[in-house]
């Protein structure tokens, strides 16, 4: 067993021979200039700037033997997994499958919703193509943990309020310990990233715990 001491709300101690690392969504299309979230009106810079802890920790997680799986959020070219729901919130100039600088926007396949290059996957690291914000909902991900025997679960990624958090709390309702890299991960709204990584690890880690890059790299050896 591996603990992390200086982890929040207490130390968290996992099995690495049984830790998958998660990097949430680090798309073109939401840390780009460009991109879908800056259309919304949104400051890419904060995500751009995690980009080198990202790279660490995945670093650290790859030098360890800790599958690294990654997800992006996307959508059929015919928009059929793409609900009213979704679609048609918020008052964007550009909305998911319209023509945008990096082809159409959140479109499985185009250059927009691929991962930014300074994070691209390794040759058999496995990609989770999500329709949804948790990245349980409609992928394999359950199947491709239970394949691995994965028990905990290390996450990174954007944004840090909705995509992370609603994976994380789908993983705990799974019964997965869940740790996420506070350093490694951004949202658009710095009061809401505050607010997240307090929620996921109040009342006890009721979501989960929270730790830097660099207290988890060094108990990964990295």
């Amino acid at each position: 067993m591996a603990r992390i001491a200086g982890a929040l709300p207490f130390a968290f101690d996992f099995d690495p021979a049984a830790t998958a690392l998660i990097v949430i969504d680090m798309q073109r299309d939401f840390v780009e200039p460009g991109g879908f979230g800056a259309a919304l009106g949104n400051d890419v810079t904060p995500l751009q700037a995690i980009v080198p802890a990202t790279a660490r920790l995945i670093g650290a997680a790859r030098a360890a033997g800790l599958p690294v799986i990654h997800t992006r959020e996307c959508h059929r070219p015919d928009l059929s997994d793409c609900p009213p729901a979704k679609l048609n919130r918020g008052a964007p100039s550009l909305r998911i499958g319209d023509p945008g600088p990096m082809g159409r926007i959140l479109i499985a396949g185009e250059r927009g919703a691929e991962i930014v290059p300074e994070l691209a996957p390794a040759p058999g690291e496995t990609v989770i193509d999500k329709p949804g914000k948790g990245a349980f909902h409609a992928t394999p991900l359950s199947q491709v943990l239970q394949d691995l025997g994965t028990r905990s679960l290390i996450f990174a990624g954007v944004t840090t309020e909705v995509c992370v958090q609603t994976t994380m709390r789908e993983a705990n309702d799974r019964g997965f310990e869940c740790l996420l890299a506070e350093d490694a991960t951004e949202s658009y709204f710095p009061a809401f990233k505050a607010a997240t990584l307090e929620m996921i690890r109040a009342q006890g880690a009721i979501v989960g715990w929270t730790a830097t890059v660099d207290q988890i790299a060094e108990v990964l050896g990295g």
